[in-house]
């Protein structure tokens, strides 16, 4: 099997920006909603908003050309294209990172951290907090390639994420993830493989199964927060995680779809007071729907749901690990819970802003806990 690296540019023909412009002019709505608010779901008058902005307003080639600028390249691992972004520090000694996004998210998620983590000296930092970069697609995910075949979980990404970063040389290297990049990461510390020294989260599952006797207010917080996820925010999981490719013809056919079932979550999981506007822009959101409609990959990334969803579950790591907990993140583990799983604690911090799309919402939070946290394991 072929290890090349092979650069990759981004070059969308006309003809398919052409063909979503169609498809919005003449997308079928449904009546308005009879409750006010997003009780049933987005309201009509935001989503007609969002997708004026996307027939009339939106330029796909200035996200194209940003993505070109980092550094794009692919490379085959276990018969699937890998596509990732790899972005070099000037700065010597720099240690090598692997950030892995989740869904709805691609690798756009990172596009506000990208500079100050690579390059601090630019962004008023210090040369010894450098790190270099590696952000890949998810395989299903963006512009890597699409499983055939079942069996692509969690467990199979992170062996495939430890190759890659051989592939490229890195010797010794930390991992950081949340949501599904939480999961790869957490299966990435359970296989440990040599050159990982460590890794972060922005996101844990670690309930016990035994909870012991009477129950602190941040355990009742944890255990509230879990069960409405459950009952409440989780329907969209479980369609994933049990029907995906029914789902998929819609996402695969219109994109207002697409743009509904994405722009939903960047809402209700977001520290945004209630209107996803209020912490991203459009463009900031169209660029990160654009990877999943042009690349139709509504069906291939709703799989991994189908692959792993019993994969968020408490696992020990004896790896040196970090977390950060985002106000409005969806889980909220309680240290205490934590002691019980994780050998290695070194660094575990509460910030007071940002909600699951951590390094998306607070980009300036986000570089300061990488920084601290693995400032004792360069």
């Amino acid at each position: 099997m072929s290890k090349e690296i092979r650069p990759f540019v981004l070059a969308i023909d006309e003809s398919e920006l052409s063909d979503l412009h169609r498809r919005l002019d003449q997308a079928r709505w449904p009546e308005r909603e009879p409750v006010s608010g997003w009780e049933q779901g987005v309201p009509t008058d935001r989503l007609r908003g969002l997708i004026d902005h996307w027939r009339h307003t939106y330029d796909w080639r200035r996200c194209e050309a940003m993505l070109n600028g980092f550094g794009q390249f692919k490379t085959l691992i276990d018969g699937i294209d890998i596509h990732f972004l790899h972005i070099r520090s000037p700065h010597e000694g720099a240690l090598p990172l692997l950030l892995t996004h989740g869904w709805p998210g691609s690798v756009i998620e990172f596009h506000k951290v990208i500079g100050p983590l690579s390059n601090p000296t630019a962004y008023g930092g210090d040369a010894a907090d450098a790190f270099h970069l590696v952000v890949p697609s998810l395989p299903g995910y963006g512009f890597s390639g699409k499983p055939s075949t079942s069996g692509w979980g969690v467990e199979r990404i992170a062996k495939a994420w430890a190759e890659l970063m051989r592939r490229l040389g890195y010797a010794r290297y930390v991992a950081q993830g949340g949501d599904w990049g939480s999961a790869v990461t957490a299966q990435l510390g359970v296989q440990a493989p040599q050159e990982l020294a460590g890794v972060h989260f922005n996101m844990l599952t670690v309930v016990p199964e035994d909870l012991g006797g009477d129950l602190n207010e941040e355990e009742r917080v944890a255990i509230a927060k879990a069960r409405h996820f459950a009952e409440v925010e989780s329907a969209y999981a479980r369609l994933q995680a049990t029907r995906p490719q029914t789902i998929g013809y819609a996402l695969a056919d219109s994109p207002v779809a697409q743009a509904a079932w994405i722009y939903e979550k960047f809402r209700t999981w977001s520290d945004c007071d209630g209107e996803a506007e209020n912490i991203f822009s459009r463009d900031e959101m169209l660029d990160n729907i654009m990877l999943y409609w042009l690349t139709n990959s509504g069906a291939s990334s709703a799989r991994l749901y189908w692959e792993s969803m019993g994969s968020f579950r408490p696992m020990k790591i004896d790896l040196p690990l970090g977390y950060t907990q985002f106000p409005r993140e969806i889980l909220s583990p309680p240290r205490k819970w934590a002691d019980r799983l994780f050998r290695n604690i070194i660094h575990w911090n509460a910030v007071d802003k940002g909600g699951h799309f951590a390094a998306f919402e607070q980009p300036v939070l986000f570089v300061g806990e990488m920084r601290n946290c693995f400032r004792s394991l360069r």
